[in-house]
């Protein structure tokens, strides 16, 4: 015979698990207007909102307003609008979205676009490329930026390095001298500075070493191609990825894990967008998180098609003691200040290895929209 206390929490147990049974029904616009106004002050919680529009979808009409409304309280945040949007698409036409993939498929597109990131490792060219980087920096986490400077980083890759190598060119369209450049490296140049945005991620992420945890999460459409999103986590103890604080001998470096997102296009299994933020990172740490988002396009570098970096953005979110003169308690007081930092970066140019990079040019930092990915020839 059951007891009082068994006999509420078996009642309770039927009520989640029938809940979860339960479809709920697709969000209203007064329930996504409500979530997303909690975002300037939590910012945390987009992933949230991001995963209840995927589960229950929506019932209305996405409007001009509302677009505009999600823009202002999450900063503009790319995943958030194009998951509205997908969700949007399903709304006004269930039958012709994107359709969500199967287990089989799923499994089947991870595989393949594994094989095909680390078999196009293998034949990636020697190349160069002017890396256009945009700074600026806000205060808490407001998104508020300022902009701070422009840089040109001549950014080469070669396979029997492994890895990009980096050299500063100019700093706010003034070149850098001739010596400088060459013992100058991309790091030197002071404040928030990132590394690793070509082919380094991606074969990083699919190499079995790293035990690279994917799991299929939703759909989208990317730059005219349909894609499939997978979520995705790698372990601390994997030493996949280092943040590092500071430079020279007070330089600090730690290990994190990660967790983000890619977009592999369902028919040629290629990753055209990453996203990723920093996890497990130590409490006293002063970088306290770094987000990094890549955008992929095919390129062409001697007469060959090769799918390579075009966009990028990294947010780091420092938290440094401040120190001021407090009149109130005719002292000084130091208290501990959190700001962000931000890298847009574009790629442009790309050439063979060996090739002159030229260090600026009339219209590179102009905002300008990518053109649709096609299906390489």
């Amino acid at each position: 015979m059951l007891s009082g206390a068994l006999l509420c929490a078996a009642a309770a147990l039927f009520a989640n698990h029938a809940a979860a049974q339960t479809p709920q029904k697709p969000l209203t616009s007064q329930e996504l207007v409500r979530l997303v106004y909690q975002l300037p002050t939590q910012p945390q919680k987009r992933d949230e909102i991001i995963e209840e529009i995927r589960r229950r979808g929506i019932d209305f009409e996405l409007t001009t307003g509302l677009r505009g409304i999600v823009a202002t309280k999450s900063g503009n945040d790319a995943l958030l609008r194009r998951t509205l949007e997908e969700a949007a698409r399903r709304r006004a036409d269930p039958a012709g979205a994107a359709p969500r993939a199967s287990e089989a498929e799923a499994r089947d597109v991870l595989e393949n676009a594994r094989k095909a990131t680390l078999a196009a490792a293998g034949v990636m060219p020697d190349f160069v490329v002017r890396q256009l980087v945009r700074r600026s920096a806000a205060q808490g986490e407001t998104r508020n930026w300022r902009q701070q400077d422009q840089l040109v980083v001549a950014t080469s890759y070669r396979e029997s390095v492994g890895r990009e190598q980096y050299k500063l060119l100019a700093v706010n369209g003034l070149p850098t001298s001739e010596a400088a450049r060459e013992r100058g490296t991309y790091e030197e140049v002071g404040g928030a500075t990132s590394t690793g945005e070509f082919a380094s991620l991606l074969i990083k992420l699919f190499k079995p070493e790293y035990e690279t945890d994917f799991q299929a999460a939703d759909t989208d459409t990317m730059r005219g191609r349909r894609t499939l999103i997978y979520d995705f986590t790698v372990r601390k103890d994997k030493k996949f990825q280092y943040v590092t604080y500071g430079r020279g001998e007070g330089a600090r470096t730690t290990e994190t894990g990660l967790r983000g997102r890619v977009w592999i296009d369902r028919e040629l299994f290629r990753v055209l967008r990453a996203e990723y933020t920093t996890t497990e990172i130590a409490s006293d740490f002063p970088i306290r998180r770094v987000v990094n988002e890549i955008d992929f396009d095919w390129v062409t570098i001697n007469e060959q098609k090769y799918l390579l970096p075009v966009a990028a953005e990294v947010v780091f979110t420092t938290v440094e003691p401040f120190t001021y003169y407090d009149p109130r308690v005719e002292r000084n007081v130091t208290e501990m200040r959190t700001y962000q930092t931000r890298n847009e970066i574009r790629f442009r140019n790309y050439q063979r290895f060996g090739s002159e990079v030229k260090i600026i040019e009339d219209g590179d930092f102009t905002d300008e929209e990518e053109p649709p990915a096609k299906k390489p020839e």
